[in-house]
């Protein structure tokens, strides 16, 4: 018999190393039934902190995969991958035994607004197809430079030798390729390097320590306990600011009609502009665009 779901809201997942992101969402998905989508994709090496949508909430998903997100990261210095990480064959090997202090020099380079080349390996697109379908092909093409937001920047361990590994953490725009990131880091020392670990801590106001791994999901599913883990959509949307409709224009909310600014209580009436969330009771009703005298909606959750 096939599952039917098991609503709207939002699960928090801890990937283990080793799976993709469409692995976990099939495994969800298998797990409760109905729509499951994911917000970000964490590569198979990759940890940590992968929200996923469900139902209805999967509409809501686009919002947060645009909140800034927080890694840790550790990189080998001076061994070159063709990936950009530990799944890779090696490309080049060379000491680089660079100094923390060489090392700190250089981060104001990577911090702010910063270009960044897409990796081969990326699921950016050209030419409608896939970077990582062309790469598996052994095809390599110019990718055009695109602009990422480099928010903090801190190592915060240091093994020197000839071949340094570096933990950082970074806080990043949506876009921004880590693995690149150290890569670009350890060029501008005179070398290359490559991640070899990499954990996703946070994504906007959620933070790692919220998320539950599989296993954890499959127990609960045992027990019947798995609505306990639902997210509240209100929550996982909280950088998104909220505003509390008037109880006259709730039901034209609900619906999803367009309703005036002066209706919405939390902000300041017309000279606002930008995403709202609308919220009744401390329900989210739906993700609204203000602009001038008028909050039109973009998704409706009511």
């Amino acid at each position: 018999m096939r599952k039917q779901g098991i609503g709207d809201g939002f699960l928090l997942v801890d990937k283990d190393q080793g799976w993709t992101s469409h692995d976990v969402v099939a495994k969800v998905r298998g797990l409760i039934g109905g729509k499951v989508g994911h917000a970000g994709t964490l590569d198979p090496m990759a940890t940590g902190l992968l929200i996923l949508g469900l139902g209805r909430s999967t509409r809501l998903l686009r919002y947060v995969q645009g909140f800034p997100k927080e890694y840790r990261a550790t990189a080998q210095f001076g061994v070159a991958t063709d990936s950009l990480d530990a799944d890779g064959a090696i490309l080049d090997r060379r000491p680089l035994p660079v100094s923390i202090e060489q090392l700190e020099a250089v981060l104001d380079r990577f911090r702010g607004t910063i270009m960044q080349v897409p990796p081969m390996v990326s699921a950016r697109r050209v030419a409608g197809k896939r970077l990582y379908e062309l790469a598996r092909a052994g095809e390599v093409v110019e990718r055009e430079a695109r602009s990422v937001e480099i928010y903090s920047l801190d190592v915060v361990a240091f093994a020197p030798s000839d071949y340094p590994e570096v933990t950082f953490d970074v806080v990043c725009s949506t876009g921004t390729y880590v693995r690149s990131l150290a890569d670009d880091m350890a060029q501008a020392l005179g070398g290359r390097a490559h991640l070899s670990a990499l954990r996703r801590m946070r994504n906007g106001a959620i933070d790692v320590s919220d998320a539950v791994r599989i296993e954890a999901l499959e127990t609960a599913v045992r027990e019947q306990t798995i609505p306990r883990l639902i997210a509240d959509p209100a929550d996982v949307l909280s950088g998104i600011p909220a505003r509390t409709v008037d109880p006259d224009f709730e039901l034209r909310a609900r619906n999803g009609a367009a309703i005036p600014v002066e209706a919405l209580a939390g902000g300041a009436p017309a000279a606002e502009s930008g995403l709202v969330r609308v919220v009744a009771d401390g329900v989210l009703l739906g993700v609204y665009r203000i602009d001038g005298s008028s909050a039109t909606p973009e998704v409706v959750t009511a």
